[in-house]
């Protein structure tokens, strides 16, 4: 009923590849054919309409049909991958799963019953609309993990106008509100969906290669580790059209680097929160960090150099803390924004900002110019309290080769210097060994 129209499209491109998974393909009536499968196995361990379940899973063929299959149930799907195999068990008890299946990486499965009854209050709402739900967890990069339930209903709603058929590189996963609208959008307008058995640069070229990929939704993160480890080099590009980047804020060196070497790529800013779902949004160009965001369905704000954004498709409510929306069902974003005409760009958080002596840095800008000096491969920067300025600039710096500190020290300050103004450089610096990335290739800053 959810996903009639979602089906009967498919069904008309029923030879045609849906899927490429470990290399081999599966056709959009092969994926049909899965759906009817799974709906069977619903009916045979009695999953209702209603029900959450969580689909364990990466982008495998019972992994897609599965939540395909979930959604045309009206079930409340909670998907999760093994990024957060490490906060499993306080997922499934945040979300009051009933049932689950984990699908393993080599596509079996296993159903299995947690025991509990779901009461939420917001859970008991959307049963009674009848509608199906998902289930997104934040990152959790600046502090603790909240559950955003949506009515999956609203959510569909955008993928009902045909748009641009691509074949996608799966790199945003399952479990992030960026991976569904991938995954969405490629099966609603007969793409192919390309899954990655890793998501290194190494792997993520071969597969644009191997598959003739046109897009890639990816990470600032990711794009400058690409850059550095000149894995592009050793592949053939070609095919690849469009790389949209989103889930943090670029660094312009990052944006200006990756302009040069793929001029015949479009780069195009990408914006959305697990709270309201993904904004339509157009780059003044591919150089540009300024993005037009909104779209049908959303309104946007700034107020206070704040971006606040009210969404139909927003979240009905988090399952573990308060309502975020103010009386009119406004959001408030906490990223700070330039404007200029129809144009935003997009600074940084509001939490990350750092006030030295009542001068505002910005955590990025920061680090694009840091990601420019030599033998830097990645670098992360925080403020610091301090008694007399309130707080101090601090950088983590990974180097591709080693260097003594005090040597680093004193290159990258003459380096700073002639690129950002005294208060913004960094007055204490770390050279670190560890990723400063989580699994979904995004900057930690804790």
């Amino acid at each position: 009923m959810y996903l009639q129209w979602l089906i009967e499209r498919m069904a008309g491109w029923s030879a045609e590849p849906a899927l490429i998974w470990n290399d081999c393909t599966t056709t959009y009536g092969e994926l049909i054919d899965r759906v009817r499968f799974w709906n069977a196995f619903l009916d045979t361990h009695q999953v209702a309409p209603g029900e959450v379940t969580t689909l364990e899973g990466d982008y495998s063929p019972a992994a897609v049909s599965l939540l395909l299959a979930l959604i045309e149930r009206g079930t409340i799907v909670v998907p999760l991958t093994k990024a957060v195999e490490a906060h499993r068990k306080e997922f499934l008890e945040i979300a009051q799963v009933e049932s689950v299946v984990h699908i393993d990486e080599q596509d079996r499965w296993q159903f299995t019953r947690t025991g509990r009854t779901a009461d939420n209050p917001l859970i008991a709402t959307l049963r009674e609309a009848g509608d199906p739900g998902l289930v997104l967890f934040s990152s959790g990069s600046t502090g603790k993990s909240k559950a955003a339930l949506h009515n999956f209903a609203r959510l569909l709603e955008k993928f009902k106008t045909p748009r641009q058929r691509m074949r996608t590189i799966t790199f945003l996963l399952l479990d992030h509100i960026g991976g569904i609208n991938t995954l969405l959008y490629t099966l609603s307008n007969g793409g192919v969906v390309i899954s990655l058995r890793n998501r290194d640069p190494e792997a993520v070229c071969q597969a644009i290669e191997r598959h003739k990929a046109e897009m890639l939704p990816t990470s600032p993160t990711f794009l400058n580790l690409l850059l550095v480890s000149h894995a592009y080099e050793r592949y053939d590009l070609s095919s690849l059209k469009l790389i949209t980047y989103g889930t943090e804020v670029m660094p312009e060196s990052t944006l200006t680097r990756l302009h040069e070497l793929f001029p015949h790529i479009r780069l195009q800013q990408t914006y959305g929160l697990s709270e309201l779902g993904i904004l339509r949004s157009k780059s003044k160009d591919s150089g540009s960090l300024w993005v037009k965001v909104g779209g049908e369905g959303f309104e946007t704000k700034v107020v206070d150099g704040v971006l606040w954004i009210k969404a139909h498709s927003a979240m009905l409510g988090y399952l573990n803390a308060p309502s975020p929306f103010d009386e009119e069902g406004w959001f408030n974003t906490n990223d700070m924004v330039e404007v200029d005409g129809e144009y935003i760009r997009i600074l940084g958080r509001k939490t990350e900002i750092i006030n030295v002596g009542g001068q505002k840095v910005y955590p990025a800008e920061v680090e694009s110019v840091l990601l420019q000096m030599e033998n830097v491969v990645d670098a992360v920067v925080v403020g610091e309290p301090h008694p007399l300025t309130g707080a101090i600039v601090t950088a983590r710096v990974n180097l591709a080769q080693p260097e003594s500190p005090q040597a680093f020290r004193q290159r990258m300050r003459t380096f700073c210097r002639e690129r950002l103004a005294s208060y913004k450089i960094p007055v204490k610096v770390e050279i670190v060994d560890s990723e400063q990335f989580n699994a979904r290739y995004k900057r930690v800053r804790r």
